[in-house]
């Protein structure tokens, strides 16, 4: 007996018939292999061998019987079995979240069928500190988060999951949008299991939305985390939150292994891009830009120091304007400067163009004045030259 399920599937993801194909039963079951199984038993309904396609999402089922995207498709292939069937979602009481499962099941088949390069780089991850052992990159137009470990200071590919995202899409602006923001985040705190509701799951890493930028462009809101999900779910439809990034249980636990408090770096996007030639030289061109500030700024040349800063540049409630008085009257009070960076990180900014964020360890000595800290800057490439925006304390 054939039926259309497969076909209804593949249409909705905008994949021919035979495009979808993976083998992972012998690996650890995490949302990829999940998801590859899933689409191995809808290839099996293509071939007609609907009695294999049944036990294969009857195996599914008994490593994980709250994915309820298999449940679905189980409902459809016993209900086959009585009559033909030809659209998706057959099984009774199943319209009132048919879209839900059809946006799902669109996305996991495209997360099959296009799995990433993994010998290319995201254009965001300019560069990592040492601290940094891992960053993530989400996008959310593909339901997926990426993750990298951090080579010498390159990224390389290790996995990716599968997430869902706010309801209302990407691009957060104000409380209760029901978005998830764009930009560059850090991962700010490990809440436990014990210390939250069911509704999270197995832990939530809160991120520091709004970040710097996010207030310089009046965004407000908060409570944004990677979070897993309630113990009687296994997976989320790809845009179900309040605006949160939500793992299944088992990838959040894999992540949070890597996860380091106020070190890993989360840039969230709703377009993955790859590095090519011309990002390099942009980089390249930054970091002569970040050397001849801070050459200036040991020089005591001050009004050569202060071209470097952009004429909207603000910093803890300080214009422009107010900034740079200050700091030619801290200038002509000192008889030396000394300024050394290090440890660097370089992240470009998502739906930004020509954005990108610097953290860097900044070690400062003068004539009457010691200091060390963690700086972060936002520099803004306008007219073909590299200025700073925003300046503060990482």
């Amino acid at each position: 007996m054939r039926i259309n399920l497969i076909a209804a599937l593949m249409l909705l993801s905008g994949l021919p018939l035979n495009s979808a194909h993976a083998d992972a039963r012998n690996a650890s079951p995490s949302s990829s292999d999940m998801e590859s199984r899933l689409v191995g038993s809808l290839l099996s309904v293509t071939n007609n061998r609907l009695d294999l396609a049944l036990n294969e999402v009857d195996s599914l089922l008994k490593i994980n019987p709250n994915f309820k995207l298999a449940q679905l498709v189980r409902g459809d292939l016993l209900l086959a079995r009585a009559k033909p069937i030809s659209n998706f979602g057959n099984v009774p009481n199943a319209e009132n979240r048919m879209e839900d499962f059809r946006d799902e099941a669109r996305v996991r088949l495209l997360r099959v069928q296009e799995q990433p390069p993994i010998s290319q780089v995201p254009k965001f991850l300019w560069k990592l500190d040492a601290q940094q052992r891992h960053a993530i990159v989400v996008d959310t137009s593909k339901a997926t988060l990426y993750l990298y470990e951090n080579v010498d200071g390159e990224p390389r590919y290790v996995a990716n999951y599968y997430i869902s995202s706010g309801k209302k899409g990407a691009e957060k602006s104000v409380e209760g949008d029901q978005r998830t923001p764009l930009g560059v985040y850090y991962v700010q705190n490990n809440l436990p299991k014990s210390k939250l509701t069911d509704f999270y799951g197995s832990g939530a890493y809160p991120l520091n939305y709004p970040n710097e930028w996010d207030r310089k462009q009046g965004r407000n809101g908060h409570g944004i985390w990677l979070h897993g999900t309630p113990s009687d779910t296994y997976s989320r439809p790809p845009r179900a939150s309040n605006g949160c990034v939500v793992l299944s249980n088992e990838d959040l636990d894999r992540l949070g292994k890597v996860l380091q408090v106020g070190v890993t770096p989360v840039i969230i996007t709703n377009q993955m891009d790859w590095s090519n030639e011309q990002d390099q030289a942009e980089r390249a061109e930054l970091l002569e830009a970040i050397e001849k500030w801070r050459a200036d700024w040991a020089s005591l040349n001050t009004d050569a120091y202060l071209t470097h800063y952009a004429r909207d540049f603000s910093t803890n409630g300080a214009d422009f304007s107010a900034w740079s008085q200050q700091k030619k009257q801290v200038n002509a009070g000192k008889a030396w400067v000394k300024v050394n960076l290090s440890n660097f990180s370089i992240f470009t900014y998502p739906n930004e163009s020509n954005l990108v964020v610097v953290n860097f360890d900044q070690d400062y000595s003068s004539s009457n004045l010691s200091d060390r800290m963690k700086k972060r800057q936002y520099w803004i490439k306008r007219d073909n030259r590299w200025q700073i925006v925003y300046e503060g304390a990482a």
